[in-house]
């Protein structure tokens, strides 16, 4: 099926927050309370419609356990967005999130659009961390934040959603360069390129990251 854009996701996080929940709730509208744990990546896509055009989510899931994390880090370098997911019931997921935060920032394009999501909030009578903290850490790291539930649904869907609007913002905005797919976006045959040229700041970042 012809996409005017594709874009890269990367989903982070420590083990058991729901990472994988979230990608099967999103491209195959279940839920599998039994999860193997991922070993290394795992993926999906999905269409999703965005301004009247056809854009591809291309979903990397990755391990949180601490043996895989340098695989993990390989996979922030071609993205586009990430989904930084924590577990309201366990606290010890929401104090790891400055830690996975810096390892996107260190190995990321600085202009990736990262979602942080407080995942299991069908489980509210467990809560561990309030709604107030993680929009709190949203703000203070310049992160987009929603609470879901890769078990009810509830804002799965506009996570990815959200995301990718902030992504194709993003391009309309020329902040960044289309034709260069190390950012994690691809221009399908309805896609409309972005003005050329304008942009070596953003190139020079992109560069930097890779060193």
């Amino acid at each position: 099926m012809s996409y005017a854009y594709l874009f890269k996701y990367i989903i982070i996080g420590d083990t058991g927050v729901g990472k994988s929940c979230l990608l099967l709730q999103f491209t195959d509208k279940r839920f599998q309370p039994v999860h193997d744990l991922t070993i290394g990546v795992e993926f999906g896509a999905r269409m999703i419609t965005i301004d009247n055009k056809p854009i591809k989510l291309q979903i990397w899931d990755t391990a949180g356990q601490e043996s895989f994390r340098s695989i993990t880090r390989s996979y922030y370098r071609g993205a586009a967005g990430a989904l930084l997911v924590y577990d309201i019931t366990r606290r010890e997921t929401f104090n790891h999130l400055a830690s996975w935060l810096e390892d996107a920032r260190q190995h990321a394009n600085a202009n990736m659009s990262i979602m942080l999501i407080g995942n299991k909030c069908d489980l509210a009578h467990r809560r561990a961390v309030s709604t107030e903290e993680g929009e709190q850490f949203a703000k203070e790291n310049g992160l987009i934040f929603m609470e879901a539930s890769a078990k009810t649904a509830q804002n799965v869907e506009e996570a990815f959603i959200k995301t990718a609007s902030t992504i194709y913002k993003k391009i309309q905005d020329g902040v960044f360069d289309v034709s260069n797919e190390s950012y994690g976006i691809k221009v399908g045959y309805g896609g409309i390129p972005g003005p050329s040229g304008g942009r070596d700041g953003a190139a020079s970042q992109g560069g930097a990251c890779c060193s």
